[in-house]
């Protein structure tokens, strides 16, 4: 028997709400755009339309894994990161909107470079470096990953948003493969800032998501002492060191910087207020 688009809704967001996924409504109206392959504007525009049987499998079978916890970006194979759409798959973390904050000062710390050169430690998706070449025609990366189903992944969004020749993506841990004769003009990083005891509280949706991007240690502070002790000697005089940090971390992270090395130039605070970014010059 075939329903409408409106009633499949409704019904998607009955098991999704008894799943206690919040906003049941609205992932239930996405996971059906994907489903039928249009977008929120037809579904919104087509309610009484009646959907095929194969669609209605589909989609039943789609609410299911996400009512089990799979988030919705993993389902449909796409996120949006500032302005651009990005394939995320599970060998990736997904893109919060407050790791946008990263491009925005790369962006603001950058504007008078006439030879950007960024390297984006730790890249996933490739969501910073790409969307700063992107916005800066002149400029060049290189991404880093220790993760070669992200480096993948990576490679297929810098292609697809037409990037491609200005990046380099390598397979490394921080900064093992990298010349330390080619200097940055900026080194950016959204690196595991997760403690051991946050990551037995994690929720469901974030457990879908590669552990080696969310771990950080005992303390959540691992990679981010990595990123203090080992980035300065990839940098040009004068430049940046740009990296997110995690609730709460703020006041142990500026513990951590070698002030001889490092002027702690600002902490950037996110949408809710939180310090989230922090952006350091290489004296």
């Amino acid at each position: 028997m075939n329903i409408s688009i409106s009633k499949a809704i409704l019904e998607g967001a009955q098991g999704l709400r008894e799943a206690g996924v919040a906003e049941a409504r609205r992932e239930a109206g996405s996971v059906l755009a994907y489903a039928v392959g249009r977008d929120w504007t037809f579904v919104i525009t087509h309610a009484d339309e009646p959907l095929e049987t194969e669609a209605i499998e589909t989609f039943r079978t789609l609410i299911e894994r996400r009512a089990a916890g799979e988030p919705l970006q993993y389902i449909t194979g796409h996120q949006e990161f500032f302005k651009l759409d990005f394939e995320v798959t599970p060998d990736v973390l997904i893109p919060r909107p407050e790791t946008e904050l990263i491009v925005e000062i790369a962006l603001e710390l950058l504007k008078d470079d006439p030879d950007p050169f960024i390297a984006d430690i730790g890249t996933g998706s490739g969501c910073i470096a790409i969307s700063v070449l992107h916005e800066l025609g002149a400029a060049r990366a290189i991404a880093t990953d220790t993760s070669p189903g992200a480096l993948r992944v990576a490679l297929r969004n810098a292609r697809r948003h037409e990037v491609s020749d200005r990046l380099r993506l390598r397979e490394s841990d921080c900064f093992s493969a990298l010349d330390a004769e080619r200097r940055f003009s900026l080194i950016a990083s959204n690196p595991p800032y997760i403690s051991d005891d946050e990551m037995k509280g994690l929720q469901r949706e974030v457990g879908y998501e590669p552990r080696a991007a969310l771990a950080g240690g005992p303390d959540g502070l691992d990679i981010i002492r990595r990123l203090l002790r080992e980035a300065a000697p990839f940098l040009r005089p004068g430049g940046h060191l740009v990296f997110e940090i995690g609730i709460g971390q703020k006041a142990a992270v500026e513990q951590l910087i070698n002030r001889e090395v490092w002027e702690l130039t600002g902490t950037r605070p996110d949408l809710q207020g939180i310090a989230r970014v922090v952006v350091l010059r290489k004296r």
